[in-house]
């Protein structure tokens, strides 16, 4: 893996911030865009903009051939069986929502069970305790290791003939935990519960194969994986799909409109009320071409190098608290003692790092960890282990600073 000349085709990467140059250590809140991203859906404004669907002309194939085509790249990206299973969303947000409200609202009753973890991102959690709280159900939560990390005994113990839905994360956003997901999947099914994954940190970092992991539905953003901001996937095996009912309603997903009563389109388009996000999918086919052209394996080893040793650099930091287990996806969350890290990310900012300081919505984890907030660096394919050096370097100026000031 060429790394150098991964980063050049990301072009914001080319730019001096605050007088130095960019080290961007934030790609789990969004990655950075390639320029064949960009141009893809540079394309699509300048020759083929167009709503897709409803016209026979030239335009409007062009646009719904990309569309569609864009939903059979998302196909073959997660191993679905169809793309009747590739719902198109604003991002995982939505597709979690989807689920909660289709599905979870209009199966649950009182004396259910809802099991998820308590490192969930706010995402994975309030739809969960709306969904909760509208049917009556139980919100259950499988226990944490000291690490963070969660044991499928555990899990087992957790999961009982009451649990209807088991939703959790595919890799952690602030411990960076990968969770054995098809084995969370089998204990879930054995008790006859269905399992939602959140995959927006998994799809961008790891390779995804919904068929093998047996997942009932998977979500995940494209604006974390190289591809523009604002769409998202849905992936939920067809027969559960069939028997949900649309959550948004308006042109595009009907198939008929009567007076007093519609019917809808078969799958997926049914779950896509409105103009959809046509550019946004167009971006995320673009999106996932690079990544497979650059190997999902090779990112996820590259990932794991530079996270290795990122923590054995701030290891050597006087005063530095890493949060999680060793093993990890391409992430470390960390505190310098005595600075708040909204301090450390606004020094680190003075030398154009890049990192993200806060709760990273996951107030019910930092209430855990027993901190208010951490600062996250978090690294992609075009990250090196120099960023890493100005990391630790920037760090020990913050340490400077808040200790003695600048010397």
């Amino acid at each position: 893996m060429d790394v150098q000349a991964i980063k050049e085709q990301f072009p914001i990467l080319n730019q001096e911030v605050n007088g130095h140059p960019l080290v961007y250590l934030d790609s789990s809140a969004t990655s950075q865009k390639p320029v064949t991203v960009i141009e893809a859906v540079n394309k699509y404004y300048r020759e083929d903009n167009s709503n897709v669907h409803r016209g026979v002309h030239t335009l409007g194939t062009r646009a719904t051939d990309k569309y569609e085509g864009a939903r059979e790249k998302v196909r073959g990206f997660i191993n679905a069986g169809s793309t009747a299973e590739v719902i198109f969303t604003r991002g995982t947000t939505t597709a979690i929502n989807t689920v909660a409200t289709s599905y979870a609202r209009n199966t649950l009753k009182a004396g259910d069970e809802i099991v998820i973890t308590q490192v969930e991102h706010h995402s994975n959690i309030i739809p969960w305790q709306q969904a909760a709280k509208a049917t009556g159900a139980a919100l259950k939560y499988i226990p944490l290791q000291n690490d963070g990390t969660i044991t499928l005994e555990d899990v087992r113990s957790t999961i009982t003939e009451n649990t209807k839905i088991v939703a959790v994360n595919h890799v952690s956003n602030v411990l960076g935990t990968i969770n054995p997901i098809k084995d969370i999947a089998k204990i879930a099914h054995e008790k006859g519960a269905v399992i939602l994954v959140d995959g927006a940190q998994g799809a961008p970092h790891i390779k995804v194969d919904v068929a093998e992991l047996d997942c009932d539905f998977y979500a995940f953003s494209g604006h974390k994986m190289c591809g523009p901001t604002g769409i998202g996937v849905l992936y939920g095996k067809r027969a559960l799909l069939e028997n949900m009912e649309p959550v948004e309603f308006g042109g595009e997903m009907i198939d008929f409109v009567d007076l007093y009563d519609s019917t809808w389109k078969e799958l997926p388009w049914k779950f896509e009320g409105g103009t959809p996000i046509i550019a946004g999918a167009i971006g995320l086919g673009a999106a996932i071409d690079f990544i497979l052209e650059v190997g999902q394996e090779n990112i996820l080893d590259h990932e794991q190098k530079l996270a290795d040793y990122a923590m054995d650099q701030l290891r050597k930091i006087d005063g530095m608290t890493i949060y999680g287990p060793e093993k990890r996806a391409g992430l470390v969350t960390f505190n310098l003692n005595d600075v708040h890290p909204h301090d450390t990310a606004t020094v680190l900012d003075s030398f154009g790092i890049a990192v993200r300081a806060g709760h990273h919505c996951a107030q019910p984890l930092m209430k855990w960890l027993e901190v208010s907030a951490t600062a996250r660096a978090s690294f992609y394919l075009y990250n090196t282990t120099e960023d890493i050096d100005h990391l630790v370097e920037g760090l020990l100026k913050t340490k400077e600073y808040f200790g003695n000031g600048f010397k």
